[in-house]
């Protein structure tokens, strides 16, 4: 078994509303920054062992299917890295 680190970024689904991006977005252009969009994420690190890269992330996307994003509002990308 090799150890890995499978990173898991869900996002809210175009056209969802995401209250947090739109009150720091209002934020940071108080503070003088023009932005054309900002989404919010939610960023889980998750540190497996497996026989491969693949299993890994297989491993890591039942995860998110099951717990750590809802599909109906979310999309998210897993990537992984050998420890």
């Amino acid at each position: 078994m090799t150890a890995y680190t499978a990173t898991v970024t869900v996002r809210l689904k175009e056209g969802v509303l995401d209250p947090e991006a739109e009150t720091t977005k209002r934020a940071l252009e108080r503070l003088g920054f023009e932005l054309d969009h900002l989404r919010s994420a939610d960023q889980f690190e998750v540190d497996v062992d497996a026989e491969s890269a693949d299993s890994a992330a297989e491993r890591a996307d039942e995860m998110a299917e099951r717990l750590l994003a809802n599909p109906t509002i979310h999309d998210y990308e897993v990537e992984v890295e050998e420890r």
